[in-house]
């Protein structure tokens, strides 16, 4: 029994955890699916919109780089390579969000997943919506 109580609250505790990431970036709670198959990418530094992978999508990747934390350099860059600041993605094009403020505009793109997903200019990601992870290019699959 006491077994089951610790693994139930060491799942809660990652969960938890994990969401917490989605209030250190503007609109994290609201980033547009590139794939379409809901509202939104719930997992927004992950390369599945439903939930979390072992590899990160390019924007993970960088906002762990970054100690997880949302500031102008961050926001500047394009981080999928689509055209677009990660600012301009997430809702905040002059980069003054901070946590607990409310975005200057919506999330208008991923700034993990180059969109539109398929075209040519994101060839480079080889991301597809019909693989969301564990996929041949991606993030270091062979």
């Amino acid at each position: 029994m006491m077994n089951k109580i610790i693994i139930i609250i060491t799942i809660a505790g990652v969960i938890s955890a994990h969401s917490t990431y989605r209030d250190k970036i503007p609109n994290g709670h609201s980033v547009p699916n590139s794939c379409g198959t809901s509202q939104y990418w719930n997992t927004v530094g992950h390369l599945n919109p439903f939930h979390h992978t072992q590899l990160k999508n390019i924007f993970g990747n960088g906002f762990r780089a970054n100690g997880h934390v949302w500031n102008e350099p961050f926001c500047k860059m394009d981080s999928d390579k689509d055209g677009k600041s990660n600012g301009e993605e997430l809702g905040d094009p002059n980069c003054t969000w901070q946590p607990g403020q409310t975005p200057a505009g919506h999330a208008i793109g991923h700034p993990g997943i180059c969109e539109p997903v398929g075209d040519t200019r994101c060839a480079w990601q080889k991301f597809s919506c019909d693989c969301l992870e564990h996929c041949t290019g991606v993030d270091g699959y062979p």
